[in-house]
């Protein structure tokens, strides 16, 4: 048996303009990758009007508000996160006008919406870029090393792989933590700062909800840009400061935009909110960006990346809990997106990607689901090399001095797999495209995803589908989801079993069948659960939640 704790109870919790808590707290948002969605003009590509059309499924599947990636103009050298302009909506996707009617329809539905802000770096085609006078004032240029500066400023990597610096015809170099068409900007230029201050406020004034950072813990560079020492960086995000992220003077910029956020808020009677996509080394450094006076929400990248196991699940559950809690925020909970193995995969298997939903929804605090999960989607391994268009997949195999590296996937940098949870959703019918829209698809589709369409899972009462639309209706009903208190209770071996008020969540991590005694009225199972008399049997790798 385990010994009981209890978890730290929230911090007093924010208010909106209207004195409630702030909705964010406690809210489920939809992931849409936008090119992958849906498509309503056959090119192949998802679109704002696909978005739309297909926003009654988020309305019933039970979502609080949808984020959807970037769908500025931009040569999509990286998925639209190489932005060219970031009022305007790219001719792939639609029109500024498709971008108003989305969040007119979202809104009229009961769902908010939040958007992309990509602030670490901008296409290489953007105008302040294409000048040359303009990019050496506003972007990170330095002179290169050796006898006539043939060599990089220092050794750092992209996150992409190879190195992090292209020379230009000039001889000096520019900085791209990224793709080499992705050039960082200066934020210590007050011209940086000033222009993003009124992107955020063009948006607000179209309607949107929020924003979610791309790379905030970028932005900010160690003084004197100094040099690592070894290679393999991408390996180091996440896990310790690098001189390139997570540095401290990245929160003095989400302070700045927080008070804009507030003011949008105070003006206008609409609480609108900030989301950091940060990896920092640990849970209490990744609590500073969700500080009071700073963003709203921060994802919880170490949860995603938890063995299913019950330690190391209650170890990050509890610091994740007590460094959010000591700073008045919610936990951010978050199991898949464009950039990770889906869970189904990831976890090894749908038994755990649905038990392993429960326990998320379970938790205190907000979650984020990605697009496809519902349907339990496994990642695509199987792409062939010339269907892909990840730039990690090319980037990863080079070698810091830029030379081709030895292996499929390089030495440095992402995989470059990330293609394989971005293959565009199944809707309906027996065969590709499925309902995806009147043309093909820009990635391919297995052939047997006609199976996990939304169509065929609507109304089975065993499908993932139904089985998150059931989750997230209860999430709504009872009282004591959402953000407030959790304690864990005494369990088998390989069980964690936590207590919400209200209700009690046990999730059996082992795969054999475990008998518990029955803690009341079993209200959800992600797989069929058998009781007699005082005790049930809880299957291997599953998740149930009972009313006590």
């Amino acid at each position: 048996m385990t010994q009981e704790l209890t978890s730290p109870s929230p911090a007093p919790q924010a208010a909106g303009p209207d004195g409630a808590r702030g909705w964010w707290r406690d809210a489920v948002i939809y992931q849409v990758y936008v090119r992958s969605f849906a498509d309503s003009d056959g090119d192949g590509i998802g679109d704002l009007r696909g978005v739309r059309d297909r926003l009654p499924h988020l309305k019933e599947l039970g979502v609080d508000a949808v984020w959807l990636t970037p769908f500025y103009a931009s040569p999509q050298a990286d998925g639209g996160y190489d932005v060219a302009d970031y009022r305007a909506v790219d001719p792939l996707f639609g029109t500024l006008a498709d971008a108003g009617d989305l969040i007119r329809t979202a809104h009229d539905l009961g769902l908010r919406v939040i958007v992309d802000v990509v602030p670490n770096h901008t296409s290489d085609r953007h105008p302040w870029f294409q000048d040359p006078e303009l990019a050496r004032q506003r972007y990170v240029f330095r002179p290169g090393k050796g006898a006539h500066g043939e060599l990089p400023p220092n050794d750092w990597e992209s996150v992409f792989g190879g190195p992090a610096w292209t020379r230009t015809d000039r001889g000096d170099w520019y900085l791209h933590l990224f793709a080499p068409e992705q050039p960082d900007l200066d934020w210590e230029r007050p011209e940086v700062h000033e222009e993003f201050a009124a992107i955020l406020r063009f948006w607000l004034e179209l309607g949107v909800d929020g924003f979610r950072v791309d790379v905030a813990h970028g932005m900010i560079k160690a003084p004197g840009l100094p040099d690592i020492g070894h290679g393999e960086q991408a390996r180091l995000i996440g896990s310790q400061v690098l001189p390139f992220f997570d540095q401290d003077g990245v929160h003095a910029i989400h302070r700045t935009w927080r008070r804009l956020l507030d003011e949008h808020t105070g003006s206008s009677g609409r609480e609108v909110i900030g989301v950091a996509e940060a990896w920092a080394p640990s849970v209490e450094r990744l609590a500073l960006y969700v500080r009071p006076d700073e963003l709203h929400q921060a994802f919880n990248f170490q949860f995603l990346n938890t063995p299913w196991e019950v330690a190391a699940l209650r170890e990050v559950i509890d610091s994740s809990l007590a460094a959010t809690v000591a700073v008045g925020a919610p936990t951010t909970w978050v199991l898949s997106n464009h950039d990770v193995v889906r869970h189904t995969t990831r976890l090894g298997g749908l038994a755990r990607a649905r038990a392993a939903t429960l326990l998320m929804l379970a938790l205190p605090g907000s979650a984020y689901l990605y697009q496809g999960e519902e349907l339990g989607l496994p990642e695509v391994v199987d792409l062939p090399a010339e269907a892909r268009q990840d730039p990690a997949f090319f980037r990863g195999r080079l070698g810091v001095d830029g030379s081709e590296a030895v292996g499929a996937s390089g030495t440095s940098g992402q995989d470059g797999f990330r293609d394989g949870c971005r293959v565009p959703l199944p809707w309906s019918g027996e065969l590709p495209p499925y309902g995806f829209g009147p043309g093909g698809s820009w990635l391919p589709q297995p052939v047997d995803w006609g199976r996990l369409s939304v169509a065929a899972q609507t109304g089975d009462p065993a499908s993932t589908l139904e089985l998150y639309r059931s989750a997230l209706a209860l999430r709504r009903r009872l009282p004591g989801l959402g953000d407030g208190e959790m304690a864990w209770q005494p369990a088998p071996a390989g069980v964690l079993a936590l207590r919400r008020p209200g209700m009690l969540c046990a999730v059996n991590t082992l795969d054999r069948d475990v008998e518990v005694p029955v803690p009341g009225e079993l209200l959800l199972a992600s797989a069929p659960v058998a009781a007699d008399g005082g005790s049930a049997v809880l299957p291997g790798d599953s998740c149930t939640w009972w009313a006590i």
